[in-house]
């Protein structure tokens, strides 16, 4: 039977940052969390994605993950954590979403396994299986370009009937099917894609997680906001200057490209774990560019 313990109606609305995690000599720096996450709190956020793939999450182990999930709870206590979870082995997985029982969470960010590439009754067995196993609500990442694994409108609608299963993370490049779930309302739909926030939530979409967003954030909540309340016009205006920024950012496997441009602002260490590579110097010197594009009068 479903858990009757996760909140009735969470809402996940807004724009969520799906923090970077800082790095000095091959740890953690978490004062630079820390930093990163006070500086970005009061900005109109509707919370954090902790531990998501822009967080490099597949390079950090069990205890790594928890320590920065803290970090950020200490940092921004008032503001809301999702927690990224991801895995293939469904009994690891659905335990380790038992074990975070113990966080304050909003909610859990899962996508389906990876590489399996199950049947879509699979898929449905999958997210069942980990909403059972958690006491906060699921939100689905439907990202078939990292994980192998394409769910069909018909699945994530019979995923939408779980009272556990409140959201998706859309990354499915499949408007047709990002239209037909909003239209159907059940599951509170998100942007994944940066350069998507325009166009998902103009058509319904109740917000974003965008990685874009650590820079400029201010604009990238308002342009969430105006869209919301239906002023296109000044949405599209605060919008479009952000495009070349969005663009630059994605030109190279994420993060590096955001972390390049964090660490010319001072904030963090241009560092990551292997096998993700830095940035780029071609590329931070078109970031220098478009960020210095954005800060002119």
């Amino acid at each position: 039977m479903p858990s009757t313990s996760s909140p009735a109606s969470p809402d996940f609305s807004g724009l969520w940052i799906p923090l970077v995690t800082p790095f000095r000599d091959g740890a953690i720096d978490h004062a630079a969390l820390a930093a990163l996450t006070e500086r970005l709190a009061p900005t109109g956020i509707a919370g954090f994605v902790v531990c998501g793939s822009t967080g490099e999450a597949a390079a950090l182990d069990a205890d790594e993950q928890l320590a920065v999930l803290a970090t950020v709870a200490r940092a921004a206590p008032a503001l809301p954590r999702i927690m990224g979870l991801s895995g293939y082995h469904l009994g690891k997985t659905a335990a380790w979403a038992h074990r975070l029982n113990d966080e304050a969470l909003a909610g859990l960010l899962v996508p389906a396994p990876s590489y399996i590439r199950p049947s879509q009754a699979g898929l449905q067995a999958w997210f069942e299986a980990i909403a059972e196993a958690s006491r906060a609500p699921l939100l689905i990442y439907d990202i078939p370009y990292r994980t192998g694994a394409t769910i069909t409108r018909e699945t994530l609608l019979a995923l939408a009937a779980d009272p556990r299963i409140r959201g998706i993370k859309d990354c499915g490049g499949d408007m047709a099917k990002t239209r037909a779930l909003i239209a159907d309302g059940r599951l509170q739909l998100l942007a994944g894609e940066d350069a998507q926030l325009f166009s998902t939530v103009a058509e319904g979409g109740v917000g974003a997680i965008a990685a874009s967003a650590h820079l400029q954030t201010e604009r990238f909540v308002q342009v969430t906001q105006l869209l919301r309340a239906g002023r296109l016009d000044e949405a599209r205006a605060r919008w479009q200057p952000l495009l070349a920024l969005i663009e630059v950012l994605f030109a190279e496997p994420n993060p590096g490209p955001l972390k390049a441009a964090l660490a010319q602002r001072g904030w963090l260490q241009d560092e990551l774990r292997a096998p993700m590579t830095r940035a780029g110097q071609p590329l931070r010197d078109r970031l220098q560019l478009a960020q210095a594009a954005l800060n002119r009068p």
